[in-house]
């Protein structure tokens, strides 16, 4: 169990109240206390808040995980083709309006750089590749064999 105070003055424009509530979304809260003070320097709310620290599935292996240089693990060709594969993945992105690694992580668009031929079949052999990515990207990702080819990503 952890503690955290929270001082809030009483005509707060409530950015210190919104810093609070984020603390307390992100957290299991065990026990508010709160207490209202008035001295010399105004009036303000303290809160004593006791908590334990969320855990996300994979939140550990993220903070310890090494970020990977794809430049020294893939060959010369293969990185070419996983920098055009990143490219295509960006523009999707921009045009759908979504983070790049929700359609392709790095880590999956090496493994489809490393294809002699990206087919939906040898998307679904991919770790962390299922159906819906595979029903939703890979009309994009399909005929992408060569470093300088293009087909398929929208304009």
């Amino acid at each position: 169990m952890q503690i955290k105070l929270f001082t809030i003055p009483v005509g707060d424009s409530g950015n210190a109240l919104q810093e609070m509530n984020a603390f307390l979304r992100g957290n299991k809260i065990l026990e508010v206390e709160n207490k209202l003070i008035n001295n010399e320097n105004g009036a303000y709310w303290c809160f004593c808040v006791r908590y334990i620290e969320r855990v996300y599935p994979g939140s550990e292996d993220k903070k310890t995980r090494a970020k990977v240089d794809y430049r020294k693990v893939l060959d010369e060709a293969t990185f070419q083709k996983f920098v055009k594969l990143r490219e295509a993945r960006k523009k999707i992105a921009t045009e759908e309006g979504i983070s790049a690694y929700i359609i392709f992580t790095d880590e999956e668009l090496a493994e489809l750089a490393k294809l002699d031929e990206i087919t939906e079949k040898a998307m679904l052999a991919i770790k962390g590749i299922g159906e819906k990515k595979v029903e939703r990207f890979a009309k994009y990702f399909i005929n992408q064999t060569e470093p300088d080819e293009t087909a398929g990503i929208p304009d």
